[in-house]
């Protein structure tokens, strides 16, 4: 007989109960007195006698009574749902058995318990806890677990715990001349094997050197590095000392190591293993306690969860004997989903003249020497600033984009994928990243910065023409579309089984807005397309989401029949409504209100409908597993407290079900898989003038001029990228950052434009009569944007310009600005 497992029962505020069990997630339609065992050969326990799975032969059905009401979990406690022998001698045992003597040993899912997938922070995993764990190869981790036992050891080696008393500040910190020898050096770039909690900032290590600011970084409540390194290491040592006593939950109350909860989670699985599971992620942290116990441990301080998930582990005897980093593995595997890897296109030098080393060296490398080991910088801003004061090719006006390529390229991690280019049309091969992630490699000759791949050569190929790289980059992103034809073009060995979809930045940050809010509002200049993005999310995120319920294509690209065949799909399925506010736009639109209609008799009468929000909770009501979007464009035209009324209160996440009447007396409720995304054009009105009461219930997501997509694209002998930079540079200097243009003015069917007589025509028609409205008219302030030879300040008029003098000018005016 199997196992016995826990089964944990929690009711939510609108009365539904939500079963945890065995690392899955149910709804519990409850028993109404009895169960009933079907007439045939069915193995299901129901609670309802007009379950679809129930049909014919009634006066065979067997019955029994259930008057606690609990058959069924006792069924599911007796042992795993895989365990077919246990469940099956607890049948015996209960004496349940169908119409022809068999025991019932499963639960119906239709209508006893049914599976849920949640649509926030924590997703269901894929397979149950005991099957996972069945198929968990702990041989095939045996080399791995040899090597984090060898890394552990070489930090208690060269950082001993009798040493940390006496520990000199520049021995644990980072950003000093001598940060390759620092503690917090090892934990997030020297030891690859354990959990990792390399890049982002600093902060986390609590106190370091800031090359940018040529000063310590520490917590506010010190007055200086020397306090600062006091309370630090003090907060280590009584975290050595009180662990293995008082617990890991105890960490919470020690003050100097409040900000280090990542670093603190890895010193210790280094100086005491067997003290945690080695998990750095909160979230990961606390969807790890609840798929295992069913607990909402997100209430908890950090150590006290890692302090439960300990707990439960040890008390589950399938873990028993496991390392804990065995154990984190597992938990890896099984809880979080699989993030979309990041995709880089890196050429490997000039005419991929590298390309063998790389090849032969398992890496990829790329230049900028100058700018020096990237692990020395402490955060984005001091690399971007380290990167400024190198000037590594000497063109100020390009030092932005190349910074963004190199830091791309250095935030890249296992499992991400590399693609070697040569030029425009040839694909070398495409590199995984492994766990070593980036190297400094000094024994090179040239182009010391390195990422170690293993490289797979059958993807070389010669892209279509439709697919051939424009512009001049080292690092650069790869679209889905791209990386689909190279996918397809790859030879000999078999296409990947699963879909790999490049990670968005973007997709990312929204999802973890509308999981924390429930409802965004993406704003920023015109030409940013927002319009474009909101489309594109809603298009991955509800496929993702829905779990393949829905046939669309998550990653087809706008424009693209297959983008909008996917669009219409979830509009007739009512997961996707989009609706455009405006000035005459109501309350009656939204939620609910009289409308003239006509009568039987000729004459109009006003009758109540439904507006497009209350239909559209309503259906999400009805379907609670599933989740509905609503994209609301040019949100800021209308009179959005008018419009929302009382919804603005009932957009809380803790107010989601609750119910109110309305002013027609019906009731009302706004469930929790409802979730807003609405799109606003700051040129029109600055979020400060927004409502307080929406600002304070909208998450706010700024979408600002991209010029990373123009970078390296000419049209003559202008840069798009440096062009748009400029212009914007200028426009911000005389009216703020919110009055910016948008990088898809300069854009055509996605792409940038390519040829004179097109950015010609965009500067005319587009360009300049936005830059018009701008400066209400001051041609003055036009000629600091685009030049004295395009404006003519004296004349109150555009010069009447060729195509071709036309870009000649804006040449002239950009290279006059950056003094080349």
């Amino acid at each position: 007989m199997g196992i016995g497992l826990s089964v944990t029962v929690n009711e939510t505020p609108d009365g539904r109960r939500i079963v945890h069990y065995d690392g899955q997630s149910f709804e519990l339609t409850p028993s109404r007195g009895e169960v009933i065992c079907p007439a045939s050969d069915g193995t299901a326990l129901h609670h309802s006698r007009d379950c679809n799975h129930m049909g014919g032969y009634e006066e065979r059905w067997k019955v029994y009574p259930d008057p606690q009401g609990d058959l069924w979990k006792r069924l599911a406690e007796a042992a795993p749902a895989n365990d077919a022998e246990g469940r099956r001698a607890f049948a015996e045992k209960a004496g349940l058995r169908n119409g022809q003597g068999q025991p019932v040993y499963k639960v119906c899912q239709t209508c006893t318990l049914v599976p849920l997938t949640s649509v926030g922070k924590i997703r269901r995993p894929e397979s149950p806890l005991s099957q996972a764990i069945a198929a968990f190869d702990r041989a095939a981790h045996a080399s791995r677990l040899t090597e984090a036992k060898s890394e552990i050891a070489q930090v208690v080696q060269d950082f001993p715990l009798d040493a940390w008393p006496s520990m000199p500040l520049e021995r644990y910190a980072l950003g000093t001349d001598a940060f390759r020898e620092s503690f917090s050096y090892r934990m997030e770039y020297g030891t690859r094997i354990l959990c990792d909690i390399r890049g982002r900032t600093a902060g986390k290590n609590i106190i370091y050197w800031s090359r940018k600011h040529g000063a310590w970084k520490y917590p506010a409540e010190y007055s200086d590095e020397v306090e600062a390194w006091d309370g630090v290491r003090a907060g280590f040592l009584q975290a050595f000392e009180s662990v293995r006593d008082k617990g890991i939950a105890h960490l919470d109350n020690i003050g100097g190591l409040r900000t280090g909860f990542t670093i603190v989670t890895k010193a210790i699985s280094c100086y005491i293993p067997e003290a945690l599971i080695p998990i750095t992620g909160k979230d990961h942290l606390y969807a790890c306690a609840y798929h295992l116990s069913g607990r909402d441990a997100s209430k908890l301080d950090p150590f006290a969860a890692h302090e439960l998930l300990k707990q439960i582990t040890e008390e589950d005897g399938r873990f028993a004997g496991w390392h804990p980093y065995e154990v984190a593995w597992f938990l890896d595997e099984w809880i979080r989903p699989k993030p979309d890897p990041t995709i880089l296109m890196v050429a490997p030098g000039n005419e991929a003249r590298y390309w063998s080393d790389c090849l032969e060296g398992g890496y990829i490398c790329v230049g900028w020497d100058e700018v020096g080991e990237l692990t020395k910088y402490t955060s984005e801003e001091e690399f971007r600033a380290g990167f400024e004061a190198a000037d590594p090719h000497g063109r100020k006006s390009t030092n932005s984009g190349k910074a963004r390529e190199l830091w791309r390229f250095f935030q890249l991690r296992p499992g991400d994928r590399v693609i070697a280019n040569h030029g425009h049309k040839k694909i070398l091969g495409v590199g995984t990243v492994r766990p070593e992630g980036y190297q400094w490699r000094p024994d090179r000759a040239v182009y010391f910065n390195t990422v170690a791949v293993d490289w797979d050569t059958s993807y070389a190929q010669t892209l279509p023409v439709e697919q051939q790289l424009s512009g001049q980059k080292t690092v650069r992103d790869v679209s889905t579309d791209l990386w689909q034809t190279i996918q397809s073009g790859r030879r000999g060995a078999p296409a990947e089984t699963e879909q790999v979809i490049p990670d968005d930045p973007l997709f990312d940050q929204l999802s973890r807005l509308l999981t924390r809010k429930g409802q965004v509002i993406l704003y920023g200049p015109p030409g940013t397309g927002k319009t474009y993005a909101s489309l594109r999310f809603a298009l991955r995120w509800l496929s993702t989401h829905l779990d393949g319920s829905v046939e669309i294509d998550p990653v087809a690209k706008p424009g693209t029949l297959k983008f909008q065949k996917g669009l219409n799909t979830l509009h007739e399925a009512g997961y996707l409504t989009q609706v455009t506010f405006h000035p005459a736009y109501g309350y009656e639109d939204f939620i609910e209100g009289f409308r003239p209609h006509e009568g039987g008799d000729g004459g109009l009468r006003l009758v109540l409908r439904d507006g497009i929000f209350k239909r559209v909770c309503e259906a999400a009501a009805a379907n609670p597993e599933r989740p509905y979007l609503l994209l609301i464009d040019e949100i800021n035209r209308g009179d959005i407290p008018r419009i929302l009324g009382e919804l603005i209160t009932l957009l809380e996440p803790d107010k989601r079900g609750i119910q109110v009447t309305l002013p027609t007396g019906k009731r009302f409720a706004v469930p929790s898989n409802v979730y807003v995304l609405g799109t606003m054009n700051t040129a029109d009105r600055s979020i400060r003038l927004l409502d307080s009461a929406l600002r304070r219930r909208f998450a706010f997501h700024e979408l600002l001029p991209d010029t990373d997509v123009l970078d390296g694209q000419k049209v003559g002998d202008v840069d798009l990228g440096l062009l748009l930079r400029e212009l914007n540079r200028r426009v911000v200097k005389e009216l703020g950052r919110e009055r910016q243009i948008g990088h898809s003015f300069f854009m055509s069917g996605g792409e940038p434009v390519d040829n004179e007589a097109e950015l010609a025509a965009i500067v005319r028609t587009e360009v300049l009569p936005l830059l018009q409205e701008y400066a209400y008219d001051d041609y003055s302030m036009l000629s600091r944007f685009l030049g004295q030879e395009i404006v003519d300040v004296q004349a109150h008029t555009v010069a009447g310009l060729s195509d071709e003098r036309l870009v000649e000018a804006l040449s002239a005016e950009l290279q006059a600005s950056s003094g080349e």
